[in-house]
């Protein structure tokens, strides 16, 4: 149950990110209070939308979300620059909005979620960019975490 709720809760942390990318003034708790009110999804985050919210998101998703989304806005100048240093002819503006959201998460993982094993952070995110990204995003997603987790200390955090 825990791997389908962090599944689900990155997969609506990518949703909130790729969203602040289009209104980077409005409040992160703004943000993440009209996102729960208007999230009317099946199971699955790309399911059909539902008519009603009878079946909220389990609580440990919400929570796992919200801790993707805070501590990205919170680091973001750390996981660009982390980002950055191993994407060789790659600017952070060329990178599409979704493949920049997936890498700045698992990213945050990666650096700071020491409790989440490396090997499953990167296979969630190629997983995601397969899903949500283009024929290239896992591919990409893939090379710059994997140099990206040779660089990070789990326990430096």
């Amino acid at each position: 149950m825990q791997i389908q709720n962090r599944r689900l809760g990155r997969e609506c942390a990518l949703k909130i990110l790729f969203a602040l990318r289009h209104d980077g003034t409005i409040n992160q708790d703004d943000l993440l209070e009209r996102f729960w009110e208007n999230f009317r999804f099946a199971d699955d985050a790309l399911g059909e939308p539902l008519d009603d919210s009878a079946r909220p998101i389990p609580e440990t998703a919400k929570c796992f979300t919200e801790q993707l989304v805070r501590g990205i806005i919170e680091f973001r100048p750390v996981l660009d620059k982390r980002i950055s240093a191993v994407a060789k002819n790659w600017s952070l503006e060329r990178m599409t909005a979704v493949d920049l959201s997936i890498l700045r998460m698992a990213c945050f993982e990666l650096c700071y979620l020491s409790d989440i094993p490396s090997r499953v952070t990167m296979n969630e995110a190629i997983e995601i960019a397969k899903r949500y990204g283009t024929k290239e995003s896992p591919s990409f997603v893939n090379g710059l975490l994997d140099k990206i987790a040779k660089t990070v200390d789990k326990n430096e955090s």
